[in-house]
């Protein structure tokens, strides 16, 4: 470590606080696209003060049509390193006890507010490394640029938009995840399984069952709407109880409207153990149920079979694998549409590095046929790996060990981060290990602590690369 960088780096604390401050109190929410603005006017406006920043600072910065900006250290040596962060943060969302989203405050040796830990905190933690570097007068001999994106949250068009006109890196770090690094970002299959049948005009009936808002999420509500079944039946109640104790869910009858709600538990979808399948729980009422036996019933009875409640290995449609480099696959069912006449299930998996068409995509689609639906997918992402020998990956890990002292081991994660695409890039930081920054919920935070070791870890990091 370098004692006059870190030395620097402490002495400027109050001042890389201040700038991550008024960094996050501007809303860069996507909206609506304006003229020179595609993301909205405040999303230009935090990329524009990032760059400003960066400008005020030394370096040399350019504009992409308000979609990304850069910082390069010094454009005359050879383009080596790229940081990857954002500055558009997700909505202020609700239930908020600390402070309002977007007035950022200290207190208790932390920052709160919006954007603090999701991206504008860490990525103010990289500006300072590379400032810290250049007003210490460290040489180096390789480039590192900054690059500030505003659209990670919603699709990553700014990212496309850059990658069209200028080259990746040989090396790019995101500090846009956490400690120590991530080095595997799975794989995803998609699909949908469905079918059609005549309605049965016999009854009691269900009329419709419905869960789930997004296919990367486990459903935390279904609905149930029946026709001829009393809901205040002693069969029914059982059939409820039995629910309840068996998934751990709240069933809500609404006997007056023929309606039964479920309220489970939702989970992103690479971590889908974490949630209570609100959908699935639906499906086995059903199964409970004195309903008429028809087509719909029939086929209904065999959902449990491809998806058993509580199993999020694949291994009821046959997918379950795993694999040392990137660990299991994970499976969830999250949406849910069933009428009198029509099903419609769709399922997220995401897949170690060792899955194929042939392993995956062929076996799934052979099982849930074989269950009477029809199989459609769009067919599957591939996973992203940077070997754990690599320069970058184990350079990376030596510089967070030499500045925290803690054991650096690269991860695999099942979601996506800002360098799936990149054919050398990791997630690089920022959060230290087992913090919980309420990153996307209610006060979110960051560690005043922790903003001054990342910033330690990416100078150090830049030195390691870039010297």
């Amino acid at each position: 470590m370098n004692q006059k960088v870190n030395e620097w780096i402490d002495s400027h604390q109050d001042e890389l606080l201040q700038d991550i401050k008024d960094l996050c109190a501007i809303p860069s929410v996507l909206a609506d696209a304006e003229e020179d603005a595609p993301f909205g006017a405040e999303c230009k406006k935090a990329l524009n003060a990032a760059i400003d920043l960066c400008a005020k600072y030394g370096f040399e910065t350019k504009n992409y049509d308000n979609y990304v900006g850069t910082a390069d250290f010094d454009s005359s040596l050879p383009h080596t390193l790229d940081m990857l962060g954002h500055t558009d943060v997700v909505p202020a969302g609700e239930g908020w006890t600390v402070t309002e989203p977007f007035n950022i405050i200290e207190k208790d040796g932390r920052l709160y507010g919006r954007g603090t830990s999701d991206d504008k905190g860490p990525m103010m933690c990289a500006l300072y490394a590379m400032r810290a570097l250049k007003e210490t007068g460290f040489p180096l001999t390789k480039g590192v640029r900054m690059i500030i994106g505003s659209d990670e949250e919603t699709g990553s068009i700014d990212i496309t938009k850059y990658y069209a006109v200028e080259k990746e890196a040989p090396m790019t770090f995101s500090p846009d995840a956490e400690f120590p690094l991530i080095n595997i970002e799975k794989g995803q299959f998609r699909g949908n399984f469905a079918q059609k049948f005549h309605k049965s005009m016999a009854t009691p009936a269900l009329v419709s069952l419905d869960a789930g808002i997004a296919l990367n999420a486990v459903p935390q509500k279904a609905t149930l709407v029946f026709e001829g079944l009393d809901l205040t039946s002693d069969e029914v109640k059982t059939a409820i109880h039995e629910l309840e104790s068996q998934c751990q869910v709240e069933c809500v009858v609404d006997a007056a409207n023929d309606t039964i709600t479920i309220i489970g538990e939702s989970a992103h979808a690479s971590t889908p153990e974490l949630g209570k399948n609100a959908g699935l729980a639906a499906v086995i009422l059903v199964n409970k149920l004195p309903l008429a036996v028809c087509a719909q019933t029939e086929l209904l009875a065999k959902v449990p079979s491809l998806f058993p409640y509580g199993v999020t290995d694949g291994s009821g449609i046959g997918i379950a694998m795993s694999d040392a480099e990137s660990g299991p696959l994970t499976c969830t069912l999250d949406l849910y549409h069933v009428t009198q006449d029509e099903m419609s299930f769709s399922f997220d998996a995401r897949t170690p590095v060792s899955a194929s068409k042939e392993n995956c995509q062929d076996v799934a689609c052979k099982n849930v046929e074989a269950a009477g639906f029809n199989f459609t997918t769009p067919g599957m992402v591939p996973p992203h790996n940077v070997p754990a020998n690599s320069e970058l990956v184990q350079t990376l890990l030596k510089s967070y060990t030499d500045v925290t002292g803690l054991e650096g081991k690269p991860m695999a994660i099942g979601g996506g981060t800002y360098v799936h695409e990149l054919k050398n890039g990791v997630a690089f930081g920022a959060i230290l290990p087992g913090i919980d920054t309420h990153m996307h919920g209610a006060d979110e935070f960051m560690d005043i602590d922790n903003i001054m070791t990342a910033t330690k870890v990416f100078a150090e990091a830049i030195m390691n690369l870039c010297a």
